[in-house]
């Protein structure tokens, strides 16, 4: 029998996989049937299990939410990366999702992909994590693998959800394996997905780690070893961190040069030209999405518990934070140019989603906008291609469906998401007044040579009434 203890506790050189040093084990293990069960079947569960189904595996997706459950029985996708001949294919090839606690005693490999949002109060909410994990303890049979994917702060998954899962008498690194894998989920990339995007793997044990990294080698072209659950954990946090910050800078860098008369888009453009150094990111009306605006906050927190504040998360988030006022303002000056006041004008919002071509809302920043514009007595519609209905505060906003009147009637249109059906030339020739927070009017035609103008750079908005944030 291997040693229980993490790795930051002992550094024992006679560790062994936890099922192969104990034959009762082996035995016991052999006689489950099921490969892989998924809790949580979202935006990161579902792809993952899709990957899986389509390399043989025989999978089962667990989920609280019985409408999701009888969804995908029937063939119907909820997330906007699998289509419901994607998940037809899974079915085909053995999958089922269930409701059912149970069908965990059955897995060789349990994965958590539940939500991990803020408490009320801005903490870590983990309500579902130690949920997950009270329900794998109740069905955990010895040699089995867990994977916790759920993005967290460092220390979650050695001191939260090990100690629930040895609450059903086995310990882990000696009588299962426990790992952590960070998600790297990016909703509507078309060109990275599960299998080509590098996963990071960091298990409680050296041996824990291997088979972590053994379990995702099936299908995920490139496993990366972290160098425990702490590690990848961090991980994750600073991939997010360090865009959340870097999206702070050009965002506080938008509202100065607005006043210096710098156009910063162009400078940007020319910064990126360097081949070294320099990564470029743009201003927008906030940041949204199931990981900018959240994880750092993570971070935030646990380094609140040494005692100190993490001042750079702590600023980056007032600034992104105070983007939509800065939206409302700008959008108050371009209406007062020509004449007109909010309170009695007509906007259109193009655009709710966080990001493009989705129809992910979760922490838009389009929300925010559209309640400060109707707390300034606004009449406001929105046109989106992905979103049906939206409300805000409880209000259903009218939707317009036809994009080239919607444009000719409001008195003034703020794009917020950077759907690909708002071209240029389009906005160009219908709307009378636009603020554009992403930088559409901005981005080089696809017909011209990237080499020649970088994206996002040297296309001019001409025009009196339009203006880029």
């Amino acid at each position: 029998m291997k040693c229980a203890r993490s790795r930051n506790e002992c550094e024992c050189d006679h560790e062994v996989d936890a099922a192969a040093s104990n034959p009762a084990l082996a035995a016991e293990q052999s006689a489950v049937t099921g490969d892989l069960v998924i809790i949580g079947l979202g935006y990161v569960g579902l792809p993952l299990a899709a990957e899986a189904c389509s390399a043989g595996l025989k999978v089962t997706g667990l989920d609280v939410n019985e409408r999701v459950v009888r969804g995908l029985n029937s063939g119907v996708s909820h997330v906007d990366d699998l289509s419901e001949e994607d998940v037809r294919a899974m079915l085909d090839r053995g999958f089922t999702a269930s409701t059912d606690p149970s069908v965990l005693a059955t897995a060789r490999t349990i994965v958590i992909c539940v939500p991990t949002p803020l408490s009320p109060e801005g903490g870590p909410d983990l309500g579902a994590v130690t949920s997950a994990a009270k329900s794998i303890a109740a069905h955990l049979s010895p040699g089995t693998l867990v994977i916790l994917e759920s993005t967290t702060y460092p220390g979650t998954t050695e001191e939260v959800v090990r100690p629930i899962l040895e609450e059903s008498g086995l310990v882990a690194g000696a009588d299962f394996h426990l790992a952590f894998s960070p998600e790297r989920i990016d909703p509507g990339n078309p060109t990275f997905g599960v299998a080509n995007t590098p996963k990071v793997v960091g298990g409680l044990t050296p041996e824990c780690g291997e088979a972590a990294a053994a379990f995702y080698g099936r299908f995920v072209n490139t496993v990366v070893r972290a160098r425990g659950t702490r590690e990848a954990e961090m991980a994750k946090l600073l991939e997010n961190t360090y865009r959340h910050v870097n999206i702070a800078l050009v965002n506080e860098m938008a509202i100065f040069c607005q006043e210096l008369g710098v156009d910063l888009w162009d400078s940007i453009a020319a910064a990126a030209t360097k081949p070294f150094g320099f990564q470029a990111f743009y201003p927008g009306p906030g940041v949204g999405g199931h990981c900018i605006p959240i994880d750092p906050n993570y971070l935030s927190y646990k380094v609140k518990t040494l005692g100190y504040p993490f001042r750079f998360v702590e600023l980056a988030q007032e600034i992104n934070s105070r983007m939509p006022s800065y939206v409302i303002q700008r959008a108050q000056e371009l209406l007062n140019e020509s004449g007109l006041a909010l309170s009695r004008s007509k906007v259109l919002l193009l655009g709710v989603t966080y990001k493009a071509d989705i129809a992910d809302q979760r922490e838009s920043p389009a929300r925010p906008v559209a309640r400060k514009l109707l707390a300034k007595g606004a009449t406001l519609t929105y046109h989106d291609p992905h979103v049906e209905s939206w409300q805000v505060d409880g209000q259903d906003i009218e939707r317009s469906t036809d994009l080239d009147r919607a444009l000719a009637e409001a008195d003034l249109v703020i794009l917020l998401t950077d759907h690909s059906e708002y071209r240029p030339k389009l906005l160009e020739e219908y709307a009378r007044l636009l603020l554009d927070t992403r930088g559409v009017l901005r981005r080089t035609p696809k017909d011209e040579d990237p080499t020649v103008v970088p994206a996002q750079a040297r296309r001019y908005v001409q025009r009196e009434g339009i203006q880029v944030l």
